[in-house]
């Protein structure tokens, strides 16, 4: 037991030698105690339930206002667990770093995990990752998870769909030397399954809700996905910036929830992100 669990029960048994049989301090001791052990942090392995089939949404580029706040209205409205994986160089100005800050307290429905400073040197994903720049690419990710302060050492690699974990290489970079170098030091990098995409240059979902939630079922029923009952799905922030298609996020989690077998999860607990 860690040494501030170990204080705060103390300080809960405390209570109980005071409250003299009051039933409401007796309900403050069991909800203080309660809190007090339970508290999870970002990281903690959970077991996962062969039965349930798991989704994982995973959303570009926070911080990216109004969208970002739109889509933890959604989220949190429909009691749903995310992630949102942030790029230092958006972090411009209080608001946008409040943003940041309630995604990083917000855990457990929330997650904050890191897609690099520069977002891949400006988009420019030839230089970010030739092996040249190897160096440049690897402290441009130190970099955000320091600025950011980010809790866990998941990583999604800008504009790539390649996949990291305990040696374990596979996407379009398996070979490259910044994922290897990033695989070696302990991080678990993260693809994706289907992508809810963008329309053309518009800040608009290319697909339907239900053509989403089409989408994803299939795919389970599939069996076509990285990990065996888990989907990954990406996302971006910007694409809800409009009252109706973060109307049309909110409908595309109603019609999974119908599914009871569906869970909703924040990416520190996929599979292989949860191997050691």
């Amino acid at each position: 037991m860690k040494k501030n669990q170990f204080t705060g029960i103390l300080a809960a048994l405390s209570l109980l030698v005071a409250c003299n049989n009051n039933g409401a301090d007796k309900k403050a001791l069991a909800d203080s105690t309660k809190a007090v052990v339970a508290k999870a942090k970002p990281g903690d392995a959970i077991k996962l339930d062969s039965s349930k089939r798991y989704i994982y949404l995973t959303w570009d580029d926070s911080p990216q206002p109004p969208g970002t706040v739109n889509c933890k209205t959604v989220f949190r409205e429909q009691g749903i667990k995310a992630t949102f994986f942030g790029v230092g160089f958006n972090q411009v100005g209080p608001w946008k770093k409040r943003i940041i800050d309630s995604l990083r307290s917000d855990y457990p429905q929330f997650l904050l995990a890191n897609h690099s400073f520069s977002h891949g040197f400006n988009d420019k994903y030839s230089k970010f990752y030739s092996a040249a720049m190897t160096d440049s690419a690897l402290n441009d990710f130190l970099r955000n998870e320091k600025e950011l302060k980010v809790q866990v050492k998941i990583i999604r690699l800008p504009g790539n769909n390649t996949w990291a974990s305990n040696g374990a290489i596979s996407g379009q970079k398996a070979e490259n030397p910044l994922i290897v170098k990033l695989d070696k030091m302990g991080y678990k990098i993260v693809g994706w399954d289907l992508e809810w995409g963008q329309l053309g240059k518009q800040k608009a979902p290319k697909e339907s809700a239900d053509e989403m939630a089409r989408k994803v079922t299939q795919k389970f029923e599939d069996g076509s996905t990285n990990q065996p009952n888990a989907i990954v799905i990406l996302s971006h922030d910007r694409l809800f910036e409009k009252k109706q298609f973060a109307d049309s996020l909110a409908k595309f989690i109603s019609i999974l929830k119908q599914d009871k077998r569906n869970v909703f999860e924040t990416i520190d607990h996929y599979p292989t992100v949860q191997n050691k």
